[in-house]
């Protein structure tokens, strides 16, 4: 892949590539969420949403957004219709302020690429620049619901499980709740990709 690879924040003309991209990867899997649940994740937190461009076609995207740790949000449901009751204090568990309204935890809800540029680097690009604003906003950790089988790919990134915060089902079968430390420092990216920004 010789085309240019940059990520941006997600923008409003990007939810017609961002609903298809959704729909592809979890239709299959029973998961796929209306274009206004994935918006209402976006609203929530507008700075820690990105898709990945390469060349002029949108090739992927990330949905993050503050969320208590072992908590998730409710795919049935848009993020405005019950959102986690938020601490009293601005301090994260450790006694440290956050980006993350004071639980210290981003919750990356999706992160997809497009079928044609999968195994390409591309997600592994998306998480380290995930990973990068994460650490500049103060959140100490960074949680997912892994699905699909997906739970391999995501210990290989450092992500560690945690049996039983997912209900049977909630997510679809064997999915479970994953989490990982916000690394003090910038880790370079294994990149084969050349990023502007």
């Amino acid at each position: 892949m010789d085309e240019t690879v940059r990520v941006r924040l997600l923008a409003d003309r990007d939810w017609d590539a961002v609903v298809a991209l959704e729909r592809d990867a979890y239709s299959g899997l029973g998961l796929s969420e209306d274009r206004a649940a994935l918006q209402s994740r976006a609203a929530a937190s507008p700075d820690t949403c990105f898709v990945v461009d390469v060349g002029s076609r949108t090739a992927g995207y990330v949905l993050a957004l503050p969320y208590p740790p072992h908590r998730y949000p409710d795919l049935a449901r848009t993020e405005d219709a019950e959102p986690p009751a938020r601490p009293t204090s601005s301090s994260g568990p450790s006694g440290s302020s956050s980006g993350s309204g004071g639980w210290g935890n981003l919750h990356l809800h999706d992160i997809v690429v497009a079928p044609g540029l999968r195994r390409r680097g591309l997600a592994r690009h998306l998480l380290h620049h995930l990973t990068g604003t994460a650490r500049a906003r103060g959140d100490e950790r960074i949680s997912l619901v892994a699905v699909g089988g997906t739970e391999g790919f995501w210990t290989a990134r450092g992500f560690v499980a945690q049996p039983g915060v997912v209900p049977a089902g909630a997510y679809g079968g064997g999915a479970v709740y994953m989490s990982k430390p916000v690394p003090a420092r910038p880790s370079p990216p294994a990149t084969t990709l050349r990023e502007v920004s």
